[in-house]
């Protein structure tokens, strides 16, 4: 094959890379728009007036567990990550401006399946929460998922530690600490 004969196929590949790259450009900031609008959605459901708008704050890293902050006018959806059972957790927490719990969602976690995996999974457990103001303790109004005591203390570690951050509470008093 002469180079006269590759050069059409090849010039059709450059064209056809281009616009593939091109699209994926423009492509990105749509999914990035309907990513943050999913996110906003599901905080939404967080909080009692359902904000349709967050601003996502700076964290100051008093509280190492804080990953990401979202203010809305009534209170604030804050990203916190704990150590659970068998891998690192995330969960959101919906926190009122007055330091009330008013939402709880495991968004990620590695927990034993049929065990820990009931933090996300179990309504009656998340339900525990909603109301407390970073004073939850697991055996003190806060009944642990049967079988998996460390995975519940450390949802309730990260519910404390959302509740002190919004009420600025000392995070060292030793509510946010691990139990054993």
């Amino acid at each position: 094959m002469r180079t006269r004969d590759l050069i059409a196929p090849v010039a059709a590949l450059l064209a056809a890379a281009a616009v593939l790259l091109g699209l994926s450009a423009a492509l990105e900031e749509t999914a990035l728009r309907n990513e943050e609008a999913a996110r906003n959605e599901i905080m939404s459901y967080m909080l009692p007036s359902r904000p349709s708008a967050f601003t996502e704050e700076v964290c100051d890293g008093e509280d190492e567990s804080i990953r990401r902050v979202f203010k809305a006018e009534d209170g604030y959806v804050l990203e916190v990550e704990t150590a659970g059972y068998a891998a690192p957790m995330t969960l959101w927490v919906g926190v009122t401006n007055d330091g009330a719990v008013s939402g709880v969602t495991v968004r990620d976690h590695g927990e034993t399946f049929g065990l820990g995996r009931g933090a996300q999974t179990g309504a009656s457990f998340l339900l525990q929460f909603l109301g407390t103001s970073g004073e939850a303790a697991v055996g003190e109004g806060i009944d642990a998922l049967t079988g998996a005591t460390v995975t519940s203390k450390a949802v309730t570690r990260a519910v404390n530690s959302a509740a002190a951050f919004v009420t600025g509470a000392d995070v060292s008093s030793g509510a946010t600490e691990w139990e054993g």
